[in-house]
């Protein structure tokens, strides 16, 4: 034994007869991907790496900011301070309360391009994104490829959660044809309680360690969703595909193949995402050509650039987060100007 008992580490977790020893080696061989290391992310992140996962894959584009901290529990100050890439602060984190497992931090978008890189070789895909073009993607790929996967989402007080066995039970295109239009509900608008985002990712976590498992018997086949504000709780049946749906049915996969995927998009409060990828950036050099423009700051995965009233942070790939306007228009010229077109 070691001296802080390491090899004791999930005891209480084996008591549980339900997952017993057996259980918990087959958590050690698991092998997973979240999508996005948010506040549902993150949390579901924490949980399964404590729990024992011994693959955990995460996929993020994004930098930790300190807006993030109320809701965002695996980062902290000095990961904001940096602008740490989501993915490589959570890893270096997890390292910190469990460095019995494997993290395997990609600091990306997931993209009709990449996906079948990025998702290779895991046995279940979590959502831990914030927006429905990456779900209905990552629905696309799982269908396709008869791969579990868990949607979750959370805003305000409200969450909710839906397993997808493909060939077995509805998938997100079963429940919800196509993606919402139009102006809805995000973090940035309607705020987020952090309760609703950890009950959410509990829930989701819990259904991830019974499919790991191998309790499939107790998989939920229900869309979950709930209010904790208002005290309301509802779910939907989703225990068969959906007769005729163009996913599971028809076999069609617009969004794998990159239909209608747009270059400009709106991405969080005031800020517009521009997803460049013809050449690559080089961030110390272009630092030294953005100093006497504004403050500038980098690292080897981000830089960040203020020249007020914009700010914009921009990616070895190219890609850019301009926020200070909506306008993309906009956010093409300011992009143009500073990176080049």
């Amino acid at each position: 034994m070691t001296a802080l008992g390491l090899d004791e580490r999930y005891s209480r977790q084996e008591l549980f007869r339900e997952i017993g020893t057996e259980g918990q080696c087959k958590l050690t061989a698991s092998h997973i991907a979240i999508v996005g290391c948010g506040a549902t992310g993150s949390a579901l992140a924490s949980l399964l790496a404590r729990a024992g996962v011994g693959t955990i894959r995460i996929i993020d584009r994004d930098y930790v900011e300190p807006s993030n901290l109320q809701r965002q529990s695996l980062f902290d100050e000095a990961d904001a301070a940096e602008s740490l890439p989501k993915a490589i602060a959570a890893a270096r984190n997890i390292a910190a309360f469990n460095s019995e497992i494997v993290i395997e931090p990609h600091v990306a978008d997931l993209t009709p391009a990449n996906v079948g890189i990025l998702l290779d070789g895991v046995q279940l895909i979590l959502d831990g994104t914030d927006n429905f073009e990456t779900r209905y993607l990552i629905n696309d790929f799982a269908v396709k490829n008869s791969l579990p996967w868990i949607y979750t989402a959370a805003v305000g007080s409200y969450g909710v959660t839906l397993n997808v066995l493909p060939g077995k039970t509805s998938c997100l295109a079963c429940i919800f044809s196509d993606p919402p239009q139009g102006t809805f509900e995000t973090c940035e608008t309607a705020g987020i309680l952090n309760s609703a985002v950890n009950f959410a990712a509990s829930i989701a976590a819990t259904e991830a360690i019974k499919f790991l498992v191998g309790a499939d018997e107790w998989l939920r086949r229900t869309l979950l969703s709930f209010d904790l504000w208002r005290n309301e709780r509802a779910e939907v049946a989703a225990d068969k595909p959906r007769a005729g749906c163009r996913t599971c049915g028809e076999h069609e996969f617009p969004h794998l193949a990159g239909e209608g995927r747009p270059h400009i998009t709106l991405c969080g409060r005031n800020s517009v995402q521009i997803h460049e990828r013809h050449r690559p950036v080089d961030l110390a050099q272009m630092s030294e050509i953005l100093k006497p423009l504004g403050t500038v700051r980098h690292n080897d995965f981000v830089l960040k650039f203020w020249h007020e009233p914009y700010e914009m942070t921009l990616f070895p790939d190219g890609r850019a987060i301009i926020k200070g306007t909506t306008d993309k228009t906009v956010a093409r010229s300011l992009y143009a100007r500073y990176v080049g077109s």
